[in-house]
């Protein structure tokens, strides 16, 4: 069997260690922390996964993603029902509006957020349910 270099060589048992992802440096905590809330404009997905896999590496980044999936997960689910009901005859109409409305509302909170967030200062939103201990 050939080896293709740059692979380590048997299986995966013999190569496997228990060390953990490294922790990130003050820039980069700031930096993912940035991009949890500058997520906000396609939902809770950015900032959920950015918890999910980035929380364990810096502080600062499981902090302000935590703040951001509070704050997007609520209106995310309220923008896919408004969206899901603009379908409907008649009144989807409005509801179409209020899907845009939630949708410019999460996007310029996240962009704001996002903005002190890279100065290095904790951000709360004004209006945040938190969900997310």
């Amino acid at each position: 069997m050939a080896q293709h270099p740059g692979y380590p060589r048997g299986d995966a048992s013999e190569n496997s260690s228990s060390t953990s992802a490294r922790p990130l440096t003050p820039q980069e905590d700031r930096q993912w922390a940035m991009l949890s809330h500058f997520g906000a404009f396609l939902g809770a997905i950015p900032s959920l996964v950015i918890f999910m896999v980035m929380r364990d590496r810096g502080p600062f980044t499981a902090q302000e993603s935590k703040e951001a999936l509070n704050f997007t997960l609520p209106l995310t689910v309220v923008a896919v029902v408004a969206n899901l009901l603009a379908l409907l005859p008649i009144i989807g109409a409005i509801f179409g509006v209020v899907a845009v409305l939630l949708w410019l509302f999460m996007t310029i909170s996240g962009v704001v957020a996002g903005i002190e967030v890279n100065k290095g200062r904790p951000y709360r939103y004004p209006f945040n349910l938190r969900l997310i201990n």
